[in-house]
């Protein structure tokens, strides 16, 4: 496989943008080669400035869960642009996304749409603040939350994957109020609480954190902190970028059922276009401007061909039977692979829930950062770059989701973990 243009791209890239990349991960620093460049992607493919074409299991970070540009999407986008592009005016599309976001998750009453998932968590943390006249709030390590300054501590994502503990930057006031327990560790939560819980205003978490790898809540995980959170008066926010329409319609909350009072949502609801939202009970969101004293805004908060795409995603997910099929095509990947490294006698611990999975290369148990982090990464950069060869995209980090969409088909999957089969075995 020829990737002459890739390198010559990433090196006139890196003479004009820092590093070569508009995000840290597409880099490939963590699996020690140069990034490939994309020209276009059409349902489960994608295609290089080289030509080359391979079967995509990173689908843009979640987002592409009907696969890469479905006509259902273009044709209403391609009707939208033919209107304008932006308006910073309401528009009823709006309304009509609104309603779709309301109907489907089950504990949001009133929804604000922004342009990105760092946008939606830093404005749901200042909610929550503004809403309980409390400053501290709890985190947990290796839960990302966007890159805004009081979230980016012990985080996970590409600070993670790049080995960054901290970023220069961050002041340390801007941390000040931060609280970061271990993730999964219930008594931490109570502890803190106990000491400190009239001045907490929220616990943000992902609900399933899947910046770490995916790593699953444990059993009962979820309720007690709903419990906790309502014996102190605390807000408990869920971040479902990633989770929200993955593991169900109306996201990890439904599919754990277990409600948040806020949400934090983005990807799939932009239908591949860049958006996010935040939204939850009727009384904490009509603490938000021009209702309330909470301030927030944003020009493009709410873009015409944004609440298109993500609409029409949204209507194709509500139609029956299409989280039984993504579950089932995710089961078969996940099963497939632990089954090709368990022939290879490498261990790994593999994790799914829903359409998202992981194979971490660790014979630990996963449950948190710390058991995350003994994965052998560099065995997971020489897996990356050996499926890569062999026609496959998979997150260039141990810890990142795999995603599986409708638009993959059965013998894509079993051909994927056919050459991971492969792979495994020069490992």
């Amino acid at each position: 496989m020829t990737n002459t243009r890739s390198a010559e791209s990433f090196d006139a890239a890196c003479n004009l943008i820092p590093g070569g990349v508009n995000s840290p991960v597409r880099a490939f620093k963590s699996v020690g080669c140069s990034p490939i460049f994309y020209d276009r992607a059409k349902g489960s493919h994608v295609w290089d400035v080289d030509g080359n074409e391979y079967i995509d299991f990173v689908a843009s970070w979640g987002p592409m869960i009907l696969g890469h540009a479905p006509e259902a999407v273009l044709d209403k986008v391609r009707e939208q642009l033919s209107r304008g592009t932006s308006y910073g005016a309401p528009t009823l599309i709006e309304v009509e996304m609104a309603e779709a976001v309301v109907k489907a998750v089950p504990s949001v009453e009133m929804v604000r749409f922004v342009s990105s998932g760092t946008e939606a968590t830093m404005s749901a943390i200042r909610l929550a603040r503004g809403y309980t006249g409390r400053e501290k709030f709890i985190k947990f390590d290796g839960n990302y939350h966007g890159h805004s300054d009081a979230l980016l501590v012990a985080a996970g994502s590409g600070l993670l994957t790049l080995g960054i503990p901290s970023t220069p930057g961050v002041t340390k006031g801007a941390i000040a109020d931060t609280i970061v327990l271990p993730y999964n560790d219930l008594e931490s939560v109570r502890e803190t609480l106990k000491a400190q819980g009239e001045q907490i205003a929220a616990i943000i978490l992902e609900p399933v954190a899947a910046n770490m790898g995916v790593v699953l809540p444990k059993p009962g995980y979820l309720q007690g902190l709903r419990d906790l959170c309502d014996e102190y008066g605390v807000v408990l926010i869920f971040d479902e970028v990633i989770t929200g329409f993955r593991l169900a319609l109306g996201g990890a909350q439904e599919y754990y059922g277990v409600m948040p009072d806020l949400t934090t949502m983005g990807k799939i609801i932009g239908g591949g276009f860049p958006v996010g939202a935040f939204g939850g009970k009727r009384e904490i969101m009509e603490y938000l401007a021009p209702v309330g004293p909470v301030y927030q805004a944003g020009t493009l908060s709410g873009n015409p061909v944004a609440m298109v795409a993500g609409l029409a995603t949204l209507d194709a997910l509500s139609q029956p039977g299409v989280y039984a099929e993504l579950d089932r095509k995710s089961k078969r990947l996940a099963d497939g692979l632990c089954r090709a490294s368990g022939d290879a006698a490498i261990h790994t611990y593999c994790t799914r829930v829903g359409s998202i999975s992981c194979m971490f290369f660790t014979h630990l148990e996963v449950s948190n950062w710390p058991t995350a982090s003994t994965s052998d990464t560099d065995r997971y950069g020489r897996f990356f770059r050996g499926v890569l060869e062999k026609g496959f995209t998979i997150a260039p980090s141990q810890f990142e989701a795999t995603f599986v969409g409708l638009a993959h088909t059965d013998e894509e999957i079993d051909s994927y973990i056919e050459a991971a089969a492969a792979v495994m075995k020069t490992l």
